[in-house]
């Protein structure tokens, strides 16, 4: 399958794991790729519930200039059947995996929201192996900047969901998410891809596993060029508290997206693109 019919002329791919098949797309390995810079590859991840398309528009904006690389997480979407025995550890190896047999080296990780988890998870674990990283709407995964009981919050998430109404939680989640009509349209789609028990578990494991990645109490230091992107609108948890703490304890720079909220990427797409171009260009 390739993504040609939604304008992106992206190869789907399969990697195999112990608990299910990870399906990701790229545009690594077709003629046009050598018109590509050979500098950097960006690996586009989604936050949880969402899939590739989140990045829809980056990857048309992106495909004709640099080798890009996305996936439909670990349990989600097209990466389903999937066993949720799975840390946040393990998604970082998997992903180190897939960017191993696509011999990419040194690649820009994007992560929005959970993606940005899955990132810091990465340099954790591959010390030295990122080019750059760049945060949409995710937080630090250090210890200090979360309280006790948003540890323990997210550990209950599950339930929550599995009790609320189906139609009600999916209004609040794609209003939640987004303030354009796209965005919230997307995210819709997004959660419509679910019926209520898969999403509850999906995000209660997603949750859970953030949780446990925050109790480790790691490093998680950033060791490369990085840049914070964060809706203004942004009402998802405590994402503006966390980023501005992160911004200010860092020196990490940070940019704030009017009229965006959680999603910010497909919010204001035009603007974000333009900033990772910059982001780009200042580490070349």
């Amino acid at each position: 399958m390739d993504l040609t019919k939604e304008g992106i002329n992206l190869l789907q791919k399969v990697h195999a794991t112990p608990y299910g098949n990870i399906h990701y797309w790229t545009n690594g390995e077709q003629p046009e790729s050598e018109k590509l810079s050979s500098d950097y590859t960006l690996v586009f991840l989604p936050g949880l519930t969402a899939d590739h398309r989140l990045f829809n528009k980056q990857a048309e904006y992106f495909a004709g200039k640099y080798r890009i690389l996305t996936w439909d997480a670990p349990g989600h979407a097209s990466s389903r059947p999937f066993e949720l025995k799975f840390s946040l550890m393990d998604k970082a190896g998997w992903l180190g995996e897939i960017l191993e047999k696509e011999g990419i080296d040194k690649p820009i990780i994007i992560g929005q929201s959970m993606g940005g988890y899955v990132g810091q998870a990465f340099m954790e674990r591959f010390l030295g192996k990122l080019g750059g990283f760049i945060s949409i709407d995710s937080a630090p995964l250090q210890r200090r900047y979360v309280t006790g009981m948003e540890i323990w919050m997210l550990k209950r998430t599950e339930p929550v969901y599995r009790h609320y109404p189906w139609k009600s939680l999916l209004k609040s989640g794609a209003n939640g998410c987004a303030v354009s009509e796209y965005g919230r349209n997307l995210m819709r789609d997004f959660m419509m891809t679910y019926d209520q028990e898969h999403y509850a578990k999906l995000a209660g494991h997603g949750y859970r596993i953030l949780a446990e990645a925050i109790e480790a109490d790691l490093p998680y230091i950033v060791d490369c060029p990085a840049l914070l992107i964060c809706g203004k609108s942004d009402r998802a948890g405590s994402t503006k508290r966390y980023n501005k703490a992160w911004h200010k304890t860092t020196g990490i720079p940070i940019e704030w997206i009017e009229k965006a909220g959680h999603n910010s990427n497909t919010d204001q797409p035009e603007l974000v693109n333009s900033l990772i171009e910059r982001f780009i260009e200042s580490i070349s």
